[in-house]
């Protein structure tokens, strides 16, 4: 060991250069010859090849298009981190901000980038993107939602900063689609939302799945050729590039790992790769008794791909993932062999203020509160969503539909077909990996298109995927159909594939108008009859949603379909309106509404997690005031209910047995009482007649107070990453008993390494006033103050 050491230290080696090989020498000791039974931990430090960018950027807006030495010359530069938003917009978006944004960074090379690639991987950036070093154009790329990767090796100047510019126009694109932004139904926000990360690797190196730019290939690609509870086998295909122009010969050794325990390691043989040249290399690990993931059984297993050239660790990948089988016989799904239909919910990935611009510890919380609702499935609509999300999907047992960019529009135009087809390979080859990911939604959304255009893109699925599966708007084509309940109920015929119920819920109880254009807004119903309602809308047009959205979902059992999802799990800003779409089972602010109780009493009460709220449940649907409904609607996934006022007890009973029901598998319970009376009423949840589950309304006093929480869910705030967390407060009289009133100013004041993002100011919705922050380098001292008229004071300290 000592030898390697010693050759590997070679002096003519910069410090760090030497403390890197030099480690790798250790790797070598520890992963190949098994002198240590675990991966040296110093590890990290060799594979961080891919490092956050985010910090030290600068930004200006401009509503007119600009050229390059314009920009150049503009004085007023904001130093900004991302993500980051070009417009913090208000809470209902009637104007969003659409034009130029621009952004610049100096990059001052360091030595320990001497000898290496080093590229800019933007995650995501809003919508066309243009890239200039020093003044030299590197690149322009269309879309707003995939990845992209800038090399800048062979142009960095190494005795001297350079400047870095990019410019983003966020303006509607015939190119992109979908929608001009004033037909939109939703919105397309800007800026460079998601991270930055550079990327520095050896010559010699593991490339980047999406900017290979390989058919069925690029980066690490782990397939699961067979599949059961006795035996599986990961297929990993490892596409290796070298950059130099001299030949190499290298090693790629695989290892699995379930926690600390090596599951299956194997390594491969010497290969030979020319200079400026790729190589693909295929390993098959053996697993027995392997540990499956569903969505009950999220299990996942960290893939660790190295390659050494001689002696040296060169490149490290680390890849979770998930052995499992999405298999459809007779058009139900089968996991791992087992029946199972996924109730499943939409979802817009927007936040209010900052649009897309959140933090993966947000998402993370998104994906939590979706899991917490009830909800085994979603379909990520109508665009990719972030990596961070769908890593919190792969932990939590959420499947995704994983959908390309698209509403309502469709051009003959060639430019336009050609980047469609584009998308669809990029968000293949991002997300194949994740255990999520059950099928590939490469379908305009609600659009008519030509029968070689839908060829076009079930070709690229099954090309880029072999073995996988298409999903989209018609029939014709694609390997699973997706349909509306709002076009059903027109429309319906018996599907010969598996059949998804994509959204329902909500358009077949605002409109009439069941075709795909929705600017018609054709026979709008009554807004007390509509599913789309607000947290502050109250209690009866609450239950309506709850009633509508219960009649739909136990209608959609009457189809053969193995999957729905309901529209849509958070409220959200639409283009073409001037208010909020609220048929969300949350708020935008991310509180529930009655319908959000309905979906969780649908989980079994034997499925239990310490990741989300989970177990046996009961809730009371009323605010419990004179106004309220004497017929007082529980939801419960428990056997029997007991409700009981002021400590008598109204009813002891089983679910409900109506039609709207009968499919469901924890039906509501409906209780008659015969008149109010103040106080409070208690809601039991029994198993095998034992309390499991309690609840309980009180009808409030006056205000007394303001009672301080911070979103968690899952994941407490995060310092240092631009996380933007919500915080509530909640009106409650002086026994601590929540109110319901809305449109009560409260005013919010912050202190500490912390930035208000909504305004001083917010009224409130059922009672509660919704604060968003964004977190900044240090959680110690930030301190959130709420005030309201003639209530003391409450203040919330985050760290605690």
């Amino acid at each position: 060991m000592n030898n390697i050491l010693k050759k590997l230290l070679g002096k003519n080696l910069p410090p760090l250069h030497r403390l890197r090989t030099g480690l790798m020498g250790l790797a070598l000791c520890g992963f190949i010859t098994a002198c240590s039974p675990t991966p040296d931990p110093r590890l990290a430090a060799i594979a961080a090849n891919d490092q956050p960018y985010n910090t030290g950027w600068q930004f200006f807006r401009s509503e007119n298009a600009l050229d390059l030495a314009t920009a150049q010359q503009h004085q007023d530069w904001q130093t900004i981190q991302i993500p980051h938003t070009p417009k913090i917009e208000p809470l209902v978006v009637n104007e969003q901000f659409q034009g130029d944004a621009w952004y610049k960074k100096v990059i001052t090379p360091e030595a320990a980038w001497k000898e290496k690639q080093i590229a800019l991987k933007f995650e995501a950036a809003m919508n066309v993107a243009e890239v200039w070093l020093n003044g030299e154009k590197l690149t322009t790329h269309v879309g707003g939602y995939l990845p992209f990767t800038v090399n800048l090796t062979e142009k960095l100047k190494w005795d001297s900063p350079n400047e870095l510019m990019v410019r983003l126009d966020n303006r509607d694109n015939p190119i992109t689609g979908p929608k001009p932004l004033k037909d939109l139904d939703f919105n397309t926000y800007g800026g460079i939302y998601r991270s930055v990360q550079l990327q520095i690797n050896n010559d010699l190196h593991i490339t980047d799945a999406v900017a290979a730019g390989k058919k069925a290939s690029g980066g690490i690609f782990v397939t699961y050729p067979q599949v059961s509870k006795e035996q599986a086998m990961v297929r990993i295909q490892t596409h290796v590039y070298n950059a130099h122009y001299d030949p190499k010969k290298f090693r790629v050794v695989q290892r699995l790992m379930d926690g600390e325990k090596v599951v299956a390691d194997q390594t491969s043989p010497l290969l030979s790769i020319t200079g400026k040249s790729d190589q693909e290399n295929i390993i098959e690990l053996p697993v027995t008794q392997p540990r499956l993931w569903s969505p009950k059984t999220p299990n996942l297993y960290q893939l660790v791909t190295r390659v050494y050239e001689g002696d040296s660790l060169v490149d490290e990948k680390t890849t979770r993932i998930g052995i499992r089988e999405f298999k459809w016989v007779e058009g139900q799904l089968l996991i791992n062999g087992e029946k199972t239909f996924l109730r499943g919910v939409n979802r817009h990935q927007e936040y209010p203020y900052v649009g897309y611009a959140t933090s993966d510890a947000a998402d993370y919380r998104d994906a939590v509160k979706i899991k917490s609702a009830g909800f085994d499935y979603v379909r990520l609509s109508h665009y990719p969503h972030s990596p961070a999300f769908m890593a919190a999907a792969d932990e939590l047992g959420l499947v995704l539909l994983d959908s390309i960019l698209g509403w309502q529009y469709f051009s003959e135009d060639p430019a336009f077909q050609a980047q469609i087809q584009q998308t669809c390979r990029d968000l293949i080859r991002r997300d194949r990996n994740h255990a999520s990911v059950m099928a590939w939604e490469c379908s305009l959304n609600e659009s008519w298109m030509t029968e070689p255009f839908i060829d076009s893109l079930t070709n690229i699925v099954h090309e880029e995927y072999p073995g996988s599966m298409s999903a989209g708007w018609q029939e014709y084509g694609y390997d699973i159909y997706l349909q509306a309940r709002q076009h059903r109920l027109e429309h319906y015929q018996e599907p010969n594939k598996p059949y998804i119920v994509s959204e329902y819920g909500d358009w077949e109880y605002y409109a009439m108008n069941a075709g795909l254009n929705q600017t018609a807004w054709a026979d709008l119903l009554q807004a007390d009859r509509s599913s789309r309602q607000l947290l502050s809308d109250g209690e009866k047009r609450l239950l309506q949603q709850a009633s509508n959205i219960q009649e739909a979902h136990n209608d959609n059992f009457n189809t053969p379909a193995f999957a729905d999802g309901y529209w849509v799990m958070f409220d959200y800003n639409r283009g073409y309106a001037p208010d909020l779409e609220s048929s969300g089972i949350m708020s935008i602010d991310r509180l529930p509404k009655y319908s959000y109780y309905f979906y969780q009493s649908q989980r079994d009460a034997n499925e239990v997690s310490d990741k989300f709220a989970s177990g046996p449940m009961v809730f009371i649907a009323s605010e419990w005031n004179e106004h309220s409904s004497l017929d007082v609607r529980v939801f419960s996934n428990t056997d029997e209910v007991e409700l009981i006022l002021n400590g008598k007890i109204i009813a002891k009973q089983t679910p409900d047995q109506n039609n709207n029901s009968k499919n469901l598998k924890h039906p509501p319970f409906t209780f008659k009482v015969d008149k109010f009376a103040a106080g409070e009423l208690k809601a039991i949840g029994y198993i095998d007649g034992k309390a499991a589950a309690e609840y309980k309304v009180v009808t409030p006093g006056e205000a007394a107070r303001l009672r301080m929480s911070v979103d968690t869910s899952g994941k407490a705030p995060q310092a240092g990453v631009k996380d933007v967390v919500f915080v509530y407060a909640q009106l409650v009289d002086s026994d601590g008993d929540p109110l319901r009133s809305n449109n009560v100013p409260v005013n919010f004041s912050l202190t500490g390494s912390a930035t208000l993002i909504s305004p001083a100011e917010v009224v409130t919705s059922n009672g509660i006033a919704s604060a968003l922050i964004e977190i900044g380098d240090s959680l110690a001292g930030i301190k959130l103050t709420a005030t309201s008229d003639n209530l003391p004071a409450a203040s919330l300290d985050i760290a605690r």
